[in-house]
C-alpha cells in the first residue's frame, strides 16, 4: 500500500527529537537509543467493510507496538481521515514512555484507522471495528497487547472489541481491552481519567507557582471528552474557563462559560461554534489568549516555534498527545512557563486503564472513591518525581519525563538481555 504522509511537523520525527535530546543529555548508552528508536511491530491491515449501500469499501488500519521489556503493549485505537503511519508510531513511543512515567507494567502500543466516523453509520462503525478486530487477534490479548480509546472512539467500540475476541477465543475475555462500558466490566471512574490527571498536574504545577487557582482564568483547546471534563474539573478548583473550541472553531467569553451548557449546546449542534453569549475565534487564537492555564486537548502540533512566543499561559497541562514541539518546548521553558508534558499529564487514562485491568483480571470491582484516591497517589508521586528532576538537571518538565522514562525502560532491556 502507498504511504499516507503525515502532516507537518510529523509526529515520529518529533518523537525521534526528543528522545535524541534525552539522549544526548543523559548519555544515553547507543544501543539502548537505537532500541527505542524503532517500534518491535507495526502491522498494517486492509478492513474491507459492506456499507449501508450495499458496496464493499477497505479502510486501512494499523497497529504497532513500540517496546514491551516492561510489560505488555498497552495503548489506544484513534477513528480519524487523518491517521498515518508516522502518527501511530509516535503514538506507541509516547505511551512507551507514558507508561514508564508513572510506573505502570505496560509497553507502549497504539492503534489506527483512517476513516470519517462522522460521516458514517453507527452499524458501519459496528462491522468496521469488529473487522479490524479480527485482523490484529493475532497479536493482541490481556499478556499481549491491551487496546483502548483515543480519538472518535469510546466505550462503545472498546465493547465490540471485546465481544468480538471473546466469540473467537469461546468465553469471555474482559481484559483484552480496557476503557469499556461499566455495564461489561469496565471501571468507575475510566471516563473521566485522562482529564483527572491533567488537573491534577494543574494543580500540582499551581502549587510550584504560587498560582492561586480560584483566581485563574483557563482555557481548553479541544471539547472531546477530555476537554468537556478537564473544563469541569477546572472549574471545580474554582477557575474561570473563559474559551474552549472544536475542530470547527473556538468560543470566548472573558466572564466565563458553564461548561456543562456548552456541551449541550455542542451535543445538539455538533459543534462550540455559536453558543450565546460567546465570540467566535479560532483554535489558533485561543492558544495564544491572556490566561493562567492552557490545556491542549485536541491533537498533536498545535504548539509550534512559531506560536509559542505569543502563548501568555502560565501552566499548560497536555491532555493531548503530542502538542507540542521541541523547539516551543524550549521557547516555552525560557519564557519561564510550566509545561507539563503529555506523557506525564494525561497519563490519568492509561494509570485507570491499569487498574480496569487488574479488576477484570481478578474479577472485582473497586468503588470510584478507590479509582480516584489511588490515581490521585500515582499521579502526584510521578509529578513530584518529574518536577523534582528538572529542576536538579536545570532542564524543562518533558526531558525530566523522558529522562526518568528511558532509564527505568533501558534498565528493563539490560536486565532482560537479548534472545535469541
Amino acid at each position: 500500500m502507498a504511504e499516507i504522509q503525515c502532516e507537518e511537523p510529523n509526529p515520529y520525527q518529533v518523537a525521534l527529537k526528543q528522545l535524541e535530546i534525552v539522549a544526548e543529555k543523559m548519555k544515553l548508552e547507543p544501543d539502548i537509543h537505537e532500541v527505542l528508536k524503532l517500534p518491535k511491530r507495526v502491522l498494517e491491515v486492509a478492513i474491507p467493510v459492506r456499507m449501508d449501500n450495499g458496496r464493499i469499501k477497505v479502510f486501512r488500519g494499523f497497529r504497532v507496538q513500540h517496546h514491551d521489556a516492561l510489560g505488555p503493549y498497552k495503548g489506544g485505537i484513534r477513528y480519524h481521515p487523518k491517521v498515518c503511519l508516522d502518527e501511530v508510531r509516535a503514538l506507541a513511543m509516547w505511551m512507551s514512555m507514558k507508561c514508564a512515567v508513572v510506573g505502570l507494567p505496560y509497553g507502549g502500543g497504539k492503534g489506527g484507522i483512517i476513516c470519517n466516523p462522522k460521516e458514517m453509520s453507527v452499524g458501519e462503525i459496528e462491522r468496521l471495528t469488529r473487522r479490524f478486530t479480527s485482523e490484529i487477534m493475532e497479536i493482541i490479548g490481556p499478556y499481549r497487547d491491551v487496546p483502548a480509546p483515543d480519538v472518535y472512539t469510546s466505550g462503545r467500540e472498546m465493547a465490540w472489541i471485546f465481544d468480538t475476541y471473546s466469540k473467537a477465543k469461546g468465553y469471555a475475555v474482559p481484559e483484552v481491552v480496557t476503557g469499556k462500558p461499566i455495564e461489561v466490566g469496565g471501571s468507575l471512574g475510566r471516563k473521566e481519567a485522562t482529564s483527572r490527571g491533567t488537573v491534577i498536574a494543574v494543580r500540582e504545577a499551581a502549587k510550584r507557582t504560587k498560582l492561586d487557582l480560584t483566581k485563574a482564568t483557563c482555557a481548553i483547546q479541544g471539547y472531546g471528552n477530555v476537554g468537556y471534563h478537564a473544563a469541569l474539573l477546572q472549574r471545580e478548583l474554582g477557575s474561570k474557563i473563559v474559551s474552549v473550541s472544536d475542530s470547527r472553531g473556538g468560543i470566548y467569553n472573558s466572564d466565563g462559560l458553564d461548561p456543562k451548557a456548552v456541551k449541550q449546546f455542542k451535543s445538539k449542534n455538533r459543534t462550540v461554534v455559536g453558543y450565546p453569549g460567546s465570540e467566535k475565534i479560532t483554535n489558533a487564537e485561543l492558544l495564544e489568549l491572556d490566561i493562567d492555564v492552557l490545556i491542549p486537548a485536541a491533537l498533536e502540533g498545535q504548539i509550534l516555534a512559531d506560536n509559542a512566543p505569543r502563548i501568555k499561559a502560565k501552566i499548560i497541562s497536555e491532555g493531548a498527545n503530542g502538542p507540542t514541539t521541541p523547539e516551543a518546548d524550549d521557547i516555552l521553558y525560557e519564557k519561564g512557563t510550566l509545561l507539563v508534558p503529555d506523557i506525564l499529564a494525561n497519563a490519568g487514562g492509561v494509570t485507570v486503564s491499569y487498574f480496569e485491568w487488574l479488576q477484570n483480571l481478578t474479577r472485582e470491582s473497586w468503588t470510584e472513591e478507590t479509582v480516584n484516591n489511588k490515581l490521585e497517589e500515582r499521579m502526584v508521586t510521578a509529578f513530584k518525581t518529574v518536577y523534582d528532576v528538572s529542576q536538579r538537571e536545570k532542564v524543562h518538565m518533558r526531558t525530566a519525563a523522558y529522562m526518568i522514562a528511558v532509564e527505568r525502560i533501558g534498565n528493563a532491556i539490560k536486565l532482560r538481555g537479548l534472545f535469541p
